[in-house]
């Protein structure tokens, strides 16, 4: 079976967060999917099916499990299905929809001078629970005052829940820790699937965000860019008034030599926001297949 390693949120070979794309993988049962996401050993791997109803669709495992949505895997599997013929390209801009297991989102493809743009429409965002940054700070080797002043940590979903931290530097950011012991009891009785924190100062000067994303074995330590995670980002920042503007660049993975970056766009009012936009290129640096 044919597969692609894409990078994804960067128009640069070895940049941004790789994810394996299987292409045709109607035939491989769940089982199958997840033990090759534990020999792919990447953050994410994605599984292109065809659908009946939708332009495609597809499933994401990390090694541990299956996940119902995610971003760099989107923007990967929409890249390699267009080099691959199972979609056209546009000339301009073109909406498809992506069938995922719980149901459908949009993606917008767009011919640009440098190649191909892939915009993922998130679902609406939820607003989930707070968290007290006291456990917060503990668990993640920092102290109270790290934290945005009269923002809560607060798990938010578009379509996979993440537990956003706003924090006040890149001095903070750079000290976070996780002690695995305490995150897994933590993160055990809690309600979402991995942490994601940020400040409001890009790596680039166009850059509005800069962030790093944890996890534990058998997924991977720390994520190069997360796209899910950048979108409930996004959302949490338009809602608590953090920027002004509803449309910034995000940044990840560069203090670990792979960076990436989306163009991230909240749609929707202060109080019922409807989606968010999370827009990337993305490059194939390995064409293999799989022999099982």
């Amino acid at each position: 079976m044919k597969f692609k390693l894409v990078d994804a949120f960067t128009n640069q070979p070895l940049g941004g967060n790789p994810c394996s794309v299987f292409l045709g993988a109607d035939h491989l049962s769940s089982e199958q999917m997840l033990a090759i996401a534990k020999e792919m050993n990447q953050s994410e791997t994605a599984f292109i099916m065809k659908s009946l109803n939708h332009g495609l669709k597809a499933r994401y495992f990390t090694p541990e499990r299956e996940i119902p949505l995610a971003g760099h895997p989107t923007i990967a599997s929409i890249h390699a299905a267009i080099e691959s013929g199972l979609i056209q390209k546009p000339k301009k801009r073109e909406s498809i929809s992506l069938e995922l297991n719980d149901g459908p989102i949009r993606v917008d493809i767009e011919s640009i001078e440098a190649g191909t743009l892939i915009h993922m429409f998130q679902r609406k965002p939820q607003f989930l629970y707070k968290h007290d940054p006291k456990i917060i700070a503990e668990i993640f080797n920092l102290k109270q005052d790290n934290f945005i002043d009269e923002v809560p940590i607060q798990t938010v979903s578009t379509g996979t829940a993440m537990m956003i931290v706003p924090l006040k530097s890149k001095e903070a950011l750079r000290k976070v820790k996780m002690n695995v012991d305490l995150y897994v009891n933590y993160r055990d009785k809690s309600d979402f699937f991995s942490p994601h924190f940020f400040c409001l100062s890009g790596e680039s000067k166009d850059a509005s965000t800069f962030a790093r994303h944890l996890g534990t074995p058998p997924d991977t330590l720390e994520d190069a860019f997360t796209g899910s995670a950048t979108g409930c980002m996004g959302a949490f920042i338009w809602k608590y008034g953090l920027m002004t503007k509803n449309k910034f660049i995000a940044e990840q993975g560069h203090w670990m030599g792979r960076p990436g970056r989306a163009s991230v766009e909240s749609v929707g009012e202060f109080n019922d926001l409807q989606s968010v936009v999370v827009s990337g290129t993305a490059v194939t640096v390995i064409d293999g297949e799989i022999r099982i």
